[in-house]
């Protein structure tokens, strides 16, 4: 999904204005108002956590001012696909993709703020931000990143269970595993931030799709 406007450029920004209409025709489609208040869930939490802790990233060469629309195709494509195809798949493929952009972007903007972070491939401790390494408190982020989502599911739909709210957190944890997994590659000149992304948030539909029942 796409980040806020005053952080996209003007292509990024046209882009997710685009997406945000295709949502909204895939509530429509379905007859409830359901995928774009996930949207806009998804789009606060994350300004809130890009911009939380500003000075400490910016000391460390980590705020990302202007998002792209490669950023914004990326972390997009796979839930606005999911989301249109709905009505036949089922809801569950959209809200895991949500759940897992969302834990990556918590894992990646609120990880860095804390703890010491280690590569998947060697266990050596590696850089804050990189690709590939993950830490503690990063991991818990990114659970908590994916259990938002399913907080607001489950208060959007009455017959979703405390349960399937974390169930959906797993879900979108496990999307945001996907991408630090595929970092390891992304280090080694395999894929870039892009093809991560799209990792991240295809691994998490598919688990919505498998495991979530909606």
């Amino acid at each position: 999904m796409a980040t806020n406007a005053a952080m996209l450029d003007k292509l990024g920004l046209s882009l997710a204005l685009i997406m945000g209409a295709a949502v909204l025709l895939a509530d429509w489609r379905v007859g409830q108002f359901l995928f774009f208040p996930i949207f806009l869930v998804f789009l606060i939490a994350s300004v809130t956590v890009t911009r939380f802790g500003y000075s400490k990233k910016r000391e460390m060469g980590l705020y990302e001012h202007e998002r792209s629309w490669e950023n914004v195709l990326a972390n997009g494509i796979v839930a606005v696909i999911a989301a249109l195809l709905a009505p036949t798949i089922g809801i569950g493929a959209y809200i895991g993709a949500v759940a897992a952009v969302t834990a990556d972007k918590f894992a990646s903007e609120l990880g860095v703020l804390g703890g010491t972070p280690h590569s998947l491939l060697t266990w050596k401790p590696g850089k804050k931000g990189e690709s590939g390494c993950v830490s503690a408190f990063g991991t818990l982020m990114s659970l908590d990143g994916g259990l938002l989502i399913g907080v607001a599911v489950l208060a959007l739909m009455p017959t979703i269970t405390p349960w399937k709210a974390i169930l959906i957190g797993l879900v979108g944890f496990g999307g945001s595993a996907a991408d630090s997994i595929a970092g390891v590659l992304e280090e080694r000149g395999i894929g870039n931030k892009a093809t991560t992304n799209i990792i991240c948030s295809a691994v998490g539909a598919l688990l919505g799709w498998a495991f979530l029942g909606i």
